[in-house]
């Protein structure tokens, strides 16, 4: 790459202010400065500095929500060569990482980023952003089970956090229902059925904090907006051509 280009794309300076810098003696290619503009560097090998300063590459930050389907990983790789998240969002050029997880079995709204400070508000318990499932449960569900619930059951040796029921329909021993937590364990929303003497025969998470998965089709995806980081809570507003 041309170095002036190289320097362009690290944000220090326009390519033609890239050229002036060369000029004034103030960049070093390798501990060595540089006397001429219009050279190529190898971006992989070379170390490029700007004042003594070390030049890295911008890296554009991307913000994506997908409708992850059930039998897909919520990883960025398998050993078993099960298919995962990154296999949809295949035709992103940049390094995606899932934000949390959703279990294997489980459907709905999973946000992929190469942003890790965008991660760590979506998903550090200090922040308690909630999470929304709609669940098919089966068995007996009474009141007093829901309540349980609702007020925290123990699973893998701790108490959960208090969550939010609200039943849309009941008919024999199959409830379907919403609820809302705002942790993150492993098959959580499973496990705290299961403490109570039921079994989930669906899961699909249909919102994080207030932004809600919509119309987003089974298997597909979608850069989010400004609107998107707003109903998140999230101050932080990427800049994409892409959007």
């Amino acid at each position: 790459m041309r170095l002036n280009k190289y320097i362009a794309s690290c944000g220090a300076a326009s390519r033609r202010g890239a050229d002036t810098l060369v000029e004034v003696g103030k960049v070093t290619v390798n501990g060595c400065v540089v006397k001429t503009h219009g050279m190529d560097i190898d971006v992989h090998k070379d170390t490029v500095c700007v004042d003594g300063v070390i030049l890295r590459p911008e890296q554009k930050k991307v913000y994506i929500m997908l409708n992850k389907p059930a039998g897909v990983l919520s990883t960025c790789r398998d050993d078993r060569g099960r298919k995962t998240v990154l296999d949809i969002v295949h035709d992103v050029d940049e390094r995606l990482f899932p934000v949390g997880r959703l279990d294997y079995d489980t459907e709905g709204m999973l946000l992929l980023t190469n942003d890790g400070d965008f991660a760590y508000q979506c998903t550090h318990p200090k922040h308690e952003q909630d999470k929304t499932y709609y669940a098919e449960v089966n068995g007996e569900l009474t009141s007093t089970a829901l309540s349980t619930l609702e007020q925290g059951v123990i699973i893998d040796g701790r108490i959960t956090s208090k969550a939010k029921i609200k039943v849309l329909n009941k008919s024999g021993n199959q409830t379907k229902l919403q609820i809302t937590i705002h942790e993150g364990r492993n098959r959580q929303v499973r496990k705290m059925f299961e403490a109570v003497g039921c079994h989930v025969s669906y899961l699909k998470r249909t919102a994080i904090g207030n932004l809600t998965i919509g119309n987003l089709a089974l298997g597909q995806w979608r850069y989010l907006t400004g609107k998107d980081f707003s109903l998140l809570g999230i101050i932080l507003f990427p800049k994409s051509d892409k959007q």
